[in-house]
């Protein structure tokens, strides 16, 4: 796993483990654990979380599992935990052993929920919602016992059992812990840690038709894979004296330490799995790895690379306070890495046609160019040059001043790692556009600047013959708000970015890209990075997309706002 670019700060956590290995705390052991619920695709939050858990358990010799806290099958499927452990590996990690699930420990926590009810810590509780919501009191007001509290061991344990049976239809009971209804703390007001739900599991089957709630499982989870520093967010701090309820109280192998950090928040983005579930299903994009989409499989697809997301990971710190990064962040670890290992191509996004008057009909010249100009050991790579040529529209005026510093009639451009070339005439069609350029080249000028003038316009192109045809996707910010889901009286989805996808068809790219690999970043001289689609077009029209631009645009846009 390459992270030598990488730094490590001395985070909070890590002194936590530090000191822990110092007094040979878990018998000088680190066992980190990455625990999502399969019920959605993993966003750029989760890849902080990722790097934290797996890096923390590397960088101090311990090991790090990845098991699915799979207790809710309504919203859980397959296809999100295949689309995990991708994720997972992509990143660059490996986990410990097999995948696991909670699942799998499903006969063992129904035994500890066994243990519970016997020593008169859990009952069964005949409440219905809208009654249990009524007993548990408020921020401000404690709550009441449910009537069913002091049930007899007896009796709480013939209906747990006759529950797990399936005799009883779902939410007419369910198993609570007994704990303290006064608690200020609404997490330990009698939580419920077992409900009735008659659905099929993706991975037991129908053997089971009561599920263990997430707070009950995933504390006992911990202990059962002996895991030594629980690492979560920071909502889960309220959390964490129930967490530790659930271990004191029964014969667990061990007892985790539960550490939480500020979760990753990022502006012009949503990573609520709900809203990003919601832009899924009502197709406002193209499924759950559409470029635009901050999950990791959308950022793939879009041509981010693992380092860059590892380096903006460690960027942001592990802290205790909440905050927002700003996605500038994000991008300028991603430029950073791609200008410095991504290959050079060209590519003309709008072609216009040249044709090189002087130059003779069939002859076809394969120039060369470096692949990397500032890292000569990535080689060179071939650039066919002919008498017809496409440039960029933007790139001809018939007339500018003296600021414009590419090709203009009359005058003469560069045609990087080309030759020097004079626009004598252009051609329009009957609607009065400009369709073809007559223009002449200089022989003698390959590589460098006629002698006693200096061309100071370099520009782009491709040959018109050997070029590829291709579908270019100039992908954007999915949202033009900084914080998009934080006006409550407005949807979030009114604040999406009406430009965050443009399409453009009939573009030409340099023979190069032939070999182009999906996830293989380009730069695009003078037009930004780029890489192969790894769902659109083929061999008969290759679709790229823009990953992102050479400079923050959105910097200039706020400028010249304020």
């Amino acid at each position: 796993m390459d992270h030598q670019e990488t730094t490590r700060p001395n985070n909070f956590i890590q002194q936590i483990i530090s000191e822990d290995l110092k007094n040979n705390k878990n018998n000088g052991q680190v066992h980190t654990r990455f625990p999502p619920e399969p019920n959605g695709y993993l966003h750029i939050g989760h890849a902080k979380s990722i790097c934290l858990n797996f890096t923390l358990a590397e960088q101090n010799g311990g090991v790090c599992n990845l098991r699915f806290d799979d207790t809710n099958p309504e919203k859980e499927s397959q296809e999100f935990i295949e689309a995990i452990q991708e994720d997972v590996r992509w990143l660059g990690f490996q986990w410990n052993g097999d995948v696991r699930y909670t699942s799998s420990y499903f006969q063992a926590l129904y035994d500890y929920a066994v243990e519970l009810i016997n020593k008169g810590k859990a009952y069964v509780c005949s409440l219905n919602a809208e009654q249990a919501r009524a007993y548990r009191g408020t921020l401000t007001e404690p709550g009441k016992n449910s009537p069913y509290r002091e049930r007899s061991v007896e009796e709480n344990l013939d209906l747990f059992e006759r529950m797990r049976r399936g005799e009883f239809a779902e939410g007419e009971h369910a198993l609570r812990a007994k704990i303290d209804m006064a608690s200020p703390n609404m997490n330990m007001r009698d939580p419920i840690i077992y409900r009735i739900r008659k659905v099929a599991h993706h991975q037991t089957g129908d053997e089971w038709c009561v599920y263990p709630m997430y707070d009950f499982a995933h504390g006992l989870s911990d202990a059962i894979e002996g895991i030594t520093h629980s690492v979560c967010t920071l909502e889960f701090e309220d959390h964490r004296p129930l967490y530790d309820w659930f271990l004191d109280q029964l014969d667990v192998p061990c007892h985790p330490q539960q550490i939480e950090f500020a979760r990753l928040n990022v502006n012009y983005t949503v990573t609520s799995k709900r809203k990003l579930k919601q832009l899924v299903d009502e197709q406002v994009v193209d499924g759950w790895d559409d470029p635009r989409m901050p999950t990791i499989a959308g950022m793939r697809r879009r041509g981010f690379t693992p380092r860059a997301i590892r380096n903006f990971c460690e960027a942001t710190g592990v802290t205790k306070s909440e905050g927002v990064v700003d996605v500038s962040m994000l991008e300028h670890a991603l430029r950073d890495d791609l200008n410095k290992h991504a290959p050079r191509a060209m590519g003309v996004l709008r072609p216009l046609k040249i044709v090189l008057t002087n130059y003779p009909e069939e002859q076809v010249e394969q120039l060369t160019a470096p692949v990397h100009p500032q890292d000569e050991s990535m080689g060179t790579r071939t650039l066919p040059f002919a008498r017809e040529l496409y440039i960029d529209e933007e790139d001809f005026k018939e007339e500018a001043n003296k600021k414009f510093k590419r090709l203009v009639l009359g005058k003469e451009v560069r045609l990087r790692n080309a030759y020097v070339i004079r626009c004598d005439e252009v051609i329009k069609n009957d609607a009065g556009e400009i369709i073809e350029l007559r223009c002449t080249y200089d022989p003698e000028t390959l590589g460098k600047d006629p002698e006693g003038r200096k061309v100071k316009g370099v520009i782009h192109w491709v040959s018109a013959a050997h070029s590829l045809s291709a579908e270019v996707r100039l992908y954007d910010r999915l949202f033009d708000e900084p914080s998009p889901d934080s006006n409550k009286e407005r949807d979030f989805k009114e604040f999406l970015n009406k430009n965050s996808l443009q399409v453009l068809t009939g573009c030409r790219l340099e023979a190069s890209l032939t070999d182009a690999k999906p996830g293989q970043a380009y730069q695009f001289e003078r037009e930004g990075y780029f890489c192969l689609d790894s769902k659109a077009g083929g061999e008969e029209c290759l679709v790229f997309n823009r990953t992102i631009t050479l400079r923050d645009t959105w910097a200039k846009i706020a400028n010249e706002a304020g």
